[in-house]
């Protein structure tokens, strides 16, 4: 199973108990899934979906809010997907549907005509948003897994929906873009701390929780490179430095003599030639006057001082 069907599996499994939140649920499933058209004389609000968990969830929410039970009609397309088709007649309590959703339909003459299918009174009270947005998320959302990236999106058929989306989106604090893609209006999210506050929203809780550790996981992962990578170019650092002394150690000896210099420099330089791979703090410490880093490295540099003035002297030449 994918992280979007596991999240929409895990809205399944509890429906509201308050019918102003079923309401506003079924407004945000038939606004993205539905259809109302004229059959044999009457109005018949459809919902298509290929999801069986959005089918049966619909299903039991038009039970539990209107007390009717709709007509499931399952067809097989040729690519071997099913289709769900949930439908209401006005057979079957239809106009109370409508009329508790707020719409206002009229039939004449086989023409249709009707409202937004959310209605902003359905949407007054916190719960309400967080309803539509989790219905919303039902019929036209994915997520993609947070292992691989961070990707929510709700496909809208028009830009009046998608701007209903991204207005309940901020009323959380939650922010929204939009694309364009193949005539439709993507309202999508890509930063992994809005999702999360995304699926917060829509009550998926479990699945926050899993995109958390990822992302805990990635941000402990990243860090460990950062520090890898600091902690590498320090060594190459170290590395590149010491190899410096040596050549200018080396150099002095083979054209000055080390017996020449000062006691202080000589012993420098010899413990530098005995640890190539010691850092300064490590080199300090073994000195028998403990003159410390900076000491240290006071002395590296007059070694490189005489070193430059003989290469100087022997015209360049480093052999």
């Amino acid at each position: 199973m994918s992280f979007s069907s596991s999240v929409k599996e895990e809205l399944s499994r509890e429906i509201t108990k308050a019918r102003h939140c079923q309401l506003a649920e079924i407004a945000g499933i038939i606004s993205f899934a539905g259809r109302v058209n004229i059959e044999k004389g009457c109005v018949v609000l459809s919902v298509y979906t290929e999801n069986v968990v959005l089918a049966k969830h619909y299903f039991e929410l038009l039970r539990k809010a209107f007390k009717v039970k709709p007509e499931l009609i399952v067809k097989n397309r040729n690519s071997g997907h099913r289709i769900y088709q949930i439908v209401v007649t006005e057979d079957n309590d239809s106009p109370k549907m409508f009329e508790a959703l707020k719409w206002q339909v009229e039939n004449t003459d086989g023409e249709i005509r009707i409202e937004e299918p959310v209605n902003k009174l359905l949407l007054m009270k916190s719960c309400c948003k967080r309803a539509y947005l989790r219905g919303a998320f039902f019929a036209a959302g994915s997520i993609t897994d947070p292992g691989k990236g961070y990707h929510l999106e709700i496909v809208s058929p028009n830009e009046e929906k998608a701007a209903r989306i991204i207005s309940e989106f901020e009323y959380f604090g939650v922010e929204v873009k939009t694309v364009m893609r193949k005539g439709h209006v993507v309202c999508y999210i890509k930063e992994g701390e809005r999702i999360s506050d995304a699926l917060n929203v829509i009550g998926a809780h479990t699945a926050l929780m899993e995109l958390e550790n990822v992302r805990i996981i990635k941000e402990v992962r990243n860090d460990v490179n950062r520090r890898v990578n600091c902690e590498t170019a320090n060594i190459n650092k170290t590395v590149n430095a010491a190899v410096k002394q040596i050549e200018d150690i080396e150099y002095i000896e083979a054209h000055l003599g080390l017996d020449s210099l000062p006691i202080a420099l000589q012993e420098t330089a010899h413990k530098r030639l005995e640890n190539p791979e010691a850092t300064l703090k490590e080199l300090a410490s073994m000195l028998d006057d403990n003159c410390g880093k900076s000491g240290l490295n006071h002395r590296l540099k007059k070694l490189h001082s005489i070193a430059e003035e003989l290469r100087s002297t022997n015209g360049g030449n480093n052999g």
